[in-house]
């Protein structure tokens, strides 16, 4: 099977790698092309040219409108085989989702959305929680791409799995919320914020987010796995499905008002734990 992989950033190079070595033929693009280079597939000039008579392509870009930019402006998923799998793993908005879906199976191109969940860590032991949404065959058709990546659960019609990854972002945006509070707290009370996580993961406070962003927030290591900004992305898109639905959802909003703040204090760049330093800005507490 020949498939076209795009988007080899943080997460899609390990992804890409993954794939390279389940056997499958990968034909890589990347705007910085060193990136497709590190992952052992075969680097195309383009995306068009990694496209061209795939019988599917792996989409890893960084939003919405840099996937109908290179899939649809640009032409590449014309490029593809007809009857090709369109997976789409990037973090796109419901709408998004289902739009694109439309444009693709009005191609001939079978569909399926397959955000994932679990950072950079995931993405290199191949143990990613992929979310996908698609027809039941073109989800079966897919498995040999996927598992290679993560553990795949369909949750159910195009747009589904698009979905499902924002209920998990604003999962995740509150709790490393609440993880930041429970840190400063500790240390402000006179408590060992490390030994005060140590006791937490032993019940019912224990999360993957006070095991892994706990850390982070204790050691102040905030190199990006998953940058603030994409959170934020993801925070805006899940508010503006929820306004859609006449829902209100005060946990996600303010959520999305302290990544807000983060990003407009400079943390955009910051990987997404770093919420704790505007938590500690308003507390006006410095390192």
């Amino acid at each position: 099977m020949t498939v076209a992989f795009l988007g080899t950033g943080l997460m899609g190079a390990p992804m890409c790698r993954n794939l390279v070595a389940s056997g499958a033929e990968v034909r890589a693009w990347n705007r910085s092309t060193d990136k497709a280079q590190a992952t052992g597939a075969w680097v195309a000039a383009t995306p068009i040219n990694a496209a061209d008579g795939a019988v599917a392509c792996i989409v890893m870009l960084s939003d919405g409108p840099a996937c109908r930019d290179v899939l649809f402006k640009q032409g590449t998923a014309a490029q593809l085989k007809p009857g090709a799998l369109l997976i789409v793993m990037s973090s796109i908005s419901h709408p998004e989702a289902l739009e694109f879906a439309t444009i693709a199976t009005g191609m001939g191109l079978r569909w399926i959305d397959a955000p994932v969940s679990g950072g950079t860590p995931a993405a290199e032991a191949g143990t990613l929680s992929i979310m996908a949404g698609g027809m039941a065959a073109d989800i079966e058709a897919a498995q040999p791409l996927l598992e290679p990546l993560g553990r795949v659960v369909h949750i159910g019609p195009p747009g589904t799995g698009a979905l499902t990854k924002l209920i998990n972002q604003i999962t995740v945006a509150s709790t490393i919320a609440t993880v930041a509070e429970a840190m400063i707290l500790a240390e402000a009370g006179g408590a060992d914020p490390a030994r005060v996580r140590e006791a937490l993961m032993g019940g019912f406070a224990a999360s993957r987010i006070m095991e892994l962003h706990g850390q982070r927030m204790i050691e102040r290591n905030f190199v990006p796995g998953g940058p603030a900004r994409y959170q934020l992305k993801d925070t805006t898109a899940a508010r503006q499905v929820a306004i859609g639905l006449g829902l209100e959802l005060p946990v996600l909003n303010l959520a999305h008002q302290l990544f807000t703040d983060l990003i407009a204090h400079g943390g955009g760049d910051l990987d997404h734990a770093a919420l704790l330093l505007e938590l500690r800005r308003r507390n006006g507490l410095t390192d």
